[in-house]
């Protein structure tokens, strides 16, 4: 589904969905309590990477320059994942092609293969799971997006969060990612060591040659508004499954404006293989300040 355009903004549909917040905050209290009972600890040290927030807020490549930092495995949930198609998910996908070696699908198992290889004491990065108590973290660290902050400040689906803001104080660490417009009242608890990312989109066109952009993410402008000269824009849900439809669509778009298709990586794995050498994605590097990593080892 595409990010709900209330999630942001305080306005009358957030406040009628208020009382639906309570009630799934409410369920999801006693279901983590209960979830909680006999939870699962790794021989090796698990590195969790998570959010508060639905989707968007960048973590993925935070998870890939961990897991390489560590040369460590990856366990995800695989989200969209299909074992009858053999698709182990976008993000799964976008590791794997980094060189990382990714375990998809239920976290609980994949940690308890991986802890049989007693020949391995390396880390484990855990993609998301900072929701799942069933599995004892021995380091948790919240993403979040300085642009986004914590949207409307509601939980879902009146807004955002997965859980309220005091959620923070479970983590060991915080990381922001830079945004040229912070949101304003966004801040962390002032005992939580927060460090800082920096994101740059690079297209592999030249910055006259006109683009056609499209995304299935959770919030596409972001990716829009990094792009120059863009003459033409498509969102799509996100992790959306591209058809050979959609794709011939696209390309008649592009062409009426006489510009160059491009998207991001996470989508770009996801389209038809006939489709990839005809469209080329934006990649997007991610720099993390060095200050982590030192606290990162000093931690685990």
């Amino acid at each position: 589904m595409k990010t709900p355009w209330w999630f942001l903004h305080k306005n009358p549909l957030a406040f009628l969905l208020l009382p639906i917040s309570w009630i799934y905050y409410f369920i999801s209290r006693i279901v983590f309590l209960f979830r909680k009972i006999n939870a699962y600890k790794s021989r090796r040290p698990i590195i969790c990477i998570g959010n508060i927030l639905a989707g968007g807020v960048g973590k993925t490549p935070i998870v890939r320059a961990v897991a390489n930092f560590l040369d460590a495995p990856v366990v995800m949930r695989g989200y969209k994942k299909s074992a009858k198609t053999g698709n182990v998910g976008d993000e799964a996908t976008m590791l794997m092609r980094d060189g990382l070696q990714v375990h998809v699908g239920d976290r609980k198992s994949n940690l308890i293969l991986l802890n049989k290889q007693v020949s391995e004491h390396t880390p484990i990065v855990m993609d998301d799971g900072f929701q799942n108590p069933k599995i004892k973290k021995d380091i948790s660290v919240l993403v979040f997006d300085e642009g986004l902050g914590y949207g409307n400040g509601f939980l879902l689906p009146a807004g955002p969060l997965r859980e309220t803001k005091r959620a923070i104080k479970r983590a060991n660490a915080v990381i922001i990612i830079r945004n040229s417009k912070p949101r304003r009242g966004f801040s962390i608890p002032k005992n939580i060591p927060v460090f800082y990312a920096q994101t740059q989109t690079v297209s592999p066109y030249e910055s006259d040659e006109k683009l056609y952009a499209f995304a299935g993410i959770g919030y596409p402008k972001k990716f829009f508004k990094a792009l120059k000269n863009v003459v033409g824009k498509k969102s799509f849900s996100d992790h959306y499954q591209y058809t050979d439809k959609d794709i011939e669509q696209l390309i008649e778009s592009a062409n009426r404006k006489n510009a160059k298709l491009i998207t991001t990586e996470k989508d770009w794995v996801r389209l038809p293989d006939w489709a990839k050498d005809k469209i080329k994605y934006a990649r997007l590097d991610m720099n993390i300040d060095s200050a982590f990593f030192k606290w990162l080892k000093e931690n685990i």
